[in-house]
């Protein structure tokens, strides 16, 4: 018997929710552990849920009962990402090989099977699928096992389950499309550091449903970046974590020989890519090109030195001990002592961690007698003061620049710091560098100064003039 049009689309519609139906049967449980939940209570509840299989959301090493699949989240993006905080923007700064996009990627998926949602992904310049994440959610829903609740083609993702869809758009070329764009609960924004401030001007007023969230993921790149309002707090409801490849438990061997070279050869570099830190290499740096950060041992021929210098705290500025050698014109900086708010008791404690700091000559800021007398009655007879002239500032930046390279051990990470840091003034309105020395990031370098305080003056004497 043959079915009138009307009917048969009753039918058809009818088979399909059954045909529904009967898949969400079949499809998983999302189930995340709390945020202050024991193993004992998760699995608990988990026995709780009616599903033939559980995706369990869990920080990395939580145990969860047999039978239940556990998805793993390195600690600091499973509390950014738990769905129990709602917030209206959350935040994953940090660098290569932290695990924040594929994090994201995978709390996408389970949000998607747990109930109906509209997601935007979305990234400044997007010519292509190719340039969006839809690759990295598609390789995840496989990862998942849950392919068979997922419809994937080259313009969308849905789940077939919750009629949650994924959209995909570039800011920069799609702005009347996303002012139109209705009922998206979730919007998710990858290297949200080239974002602008118009794209993020039309964004947000456009994720306007109730209950609706902002995620952004990037790897901070410049200090003014219009990303940066939801990095340094002053937006208001935003969850933020920094992560680093230190804090992703699956971080991959064959990605750590590249961190190591990068780390060894280019600081600044490396600090942007592995660390997640704002570019900070320009022509305002004072040590722009000079120095490396190296692994390496004295040796007792062929090495001048060591040289020490020490750099007293003042109120919150850090006291600090240098110990620095010389070799083939080379300048090497082997060790450091360094400390905030150091009391005078305990400074000699602090110089201490500088092996055999006792037995060498230290040069000293000379503004501290005080200091200088209080350090020699604690067993550092040796510590003199050094001395200062009209120029010293500029001549001692330029003896160390007159180096071939000035090599950091890692473990000297304060000095590296200032290395990357200390800076030229740059003129507001021109942003001409000046020939004027920005104040601060200068401890551990002032320290350097006074170590090297008399071979300065023998070089400035000849190459500079009077000084």
């Amino acid at each position: 018997m043959s079915l009138t049009p009307g009917v048969a689309q009753v039918v058809r519609v009818a088979q399909a929710e059954i045909a529904r139906r009967t898949q969400a049967r079949r499809a998983p449980a999302v189930i995340w552990a709390g945020l202050e939940e024991s193993a004992d209570q998760f699995a608990a509840r988990c026995a709780q849920v009616q599903a033939s299989r559980v995706l369990a959301a869990v920080p990395y090493g939580f145990t969860v009962p047999p039978g239940v699949r556990a998805v793993e989240f390195p600690a600091k993006l499973f509390w950014l990402l738990h769905p129990d905080a709602p917030s209206r923007y959350r935040v994953a700064s940090g660098g290569r090989g932290s695990a924040k996009s594929h994090a994201i990627a995978a709390a996408l998926v389970l949000r998607m099977l747990a109930r109906r949602l509209r997601v935007l992904c979305a990234r400044e310049i997007q010519r292509s699928l190719r340039e969006s994440v839809h690759h990295l959610l598609s390789d995840k829903i496989e990862q998942l096992g849950v392919a068979a609740f997922f419809e994937i083609n080259d313009r969308e993702i849905r789940c077939t389950i919750t009629g949650s869809e994924i959209i995909f758009a570039g800011l920069m070329t799609n702005v009347q499309q996303l002012k139109s764009l209705e009922g998206v609960g979730l919007c998710w924004t990858e290297e949200a550091e080239s974002v602008s401030q118009r794209s993020i001007e039309i964004l947000t007023p456009t994720i306007r449903a109730a209950g609706s969230e902002i995620w952004l993921s990037c790897n901070p790149d410049a200090p003014d970046a219009p990303v940066q309002g939801f990095i340094d707090g002053k937006r208001p409801d935003t969850r933020h974590v920094h992560v680093t490849f230190a804090d992703n438990p699956w971080f991959p061997a064959e990605l750590e020989g590249e961190r190591a070279y990068l780390q060894r050869v280019d600081d600044d570099a490396y600090r942007h890519v592995w660390l997640g830190e704002c570019r900070t290499h320009s022509d305002a740096q004072v040590f722009k090109g000079k120095y490396a950060i190296e692994e390496f041992e004295p040796y007792l021929f062929g090495w001048d030195g060591p040289y020490l210098g020490g750099d007293w705290g003042f109120s919150q500025d850090p006291t600090t001990l240098i110990k620095a050698w010389i070799c083939n014109e080379v300048l090497y900086i082997e060790r450091e002592a360094y400390a905030l708010g150091c009391d005078l008791d305990r400074t000699a404690e602090l110089f201490d961690t500088v092996p055999r700091a006792r037995d060498y000559t230290i040069r000293a800021d000379n503004s501290r007698p005080e200091t200088i007398s209080f350090m020699q009655s604690r067993g550092y007879p040796k510590i003199v003061a050094c001395e200062k002239w009209p120029g010293s500032v500029e001549d001692g930046i330029a003896h160390i620049r007159s180096y071939e390279r000035v090599v950091i051990h890692p473990r000297c990470t304060q000095t590296a710091q200032e290395f990357r840091l200390y800076s030229y003034k740059v003129d507001r309105l021109t942003g001409d560098v000046l020939p004027d020395l920005k104040p601060g990031n200068d401890h551990t370098i002032d320290a350097l100064r006074y170590a090297l305080q008399p071979l300065i003056r023998k070089v400035g004497v000849w190459a500079f003039g009077s000084l």
